[in-house]
């Protein structure tokens, strides 16, 4: 199984129960960013929406990638949230997410925030990862699915 190269902190992985709307979700992840890597949640939750503010990040599948440009970070790092129903979110497909991984890269490295985002899209377009993410039992299982922390364990 692949996994995600962009750094996850484990704090940053979760199922939340208080997710249910757009605003929700990018609150819920400003305050992971907070929590993780010492960022301004406030200054995330304004990225993200205006980031979002030019088109929806929900691509379909039920998943959504958020994403900002913060100018205090020197290399991307992710965010994500499993959610126990979906939510409505404008995806291009009309499917409400239940999915999201956010990502957060330095203001300047366009290239290496448009791999980032190739990365994580094609990861979660792997039907078999989705899967295992939806029916993952902890948000330690999730941070393994998306880390491969379990078989660096394993070794």
């Amino acid at each position: 199984m692949e996994y995600l190269s962009v750094h996850i902190d484990s704090a940053a992985v979760m199922t939340s129960e208080t997710a249910l709307s757009k605003h929700k979700i990018f609150s819920t992840l400003a305050q992971q960013a907070a929590k993780s890597y010492g960022l301004d949640a406030q200054l995330v939750q304004d990225r993200l929406n205006a980031r979002e503010s030019l088109g929806s990040t929900g691509f379909g599948g039920s998943v959504a990638i958020p994403h900002a440009r913060i100018k205090q970070l020197d290399h991307s790092v992710g965010l994500f949230i499993r959610l126990p129903e979906p939510v409505a979110f404008d995806a291009h497909d009309g499917e409400d997410i239940d999915l999201v991984f956010g990502l957060l890269s330095p203001e300047q490295g366009s290239a290496d925030h448009l791999k980032a985002l190739a990365e994580i899209s094609r990861f979660l377009r792997n039907e078999s990862v989705v899967s295992k993410l939806r029916g993952a039992s902890s948000d330690d299982a999730l941070y393994a699915l998306l880390t491969g922390q379990q078989d660096q364990q394993a070794a």
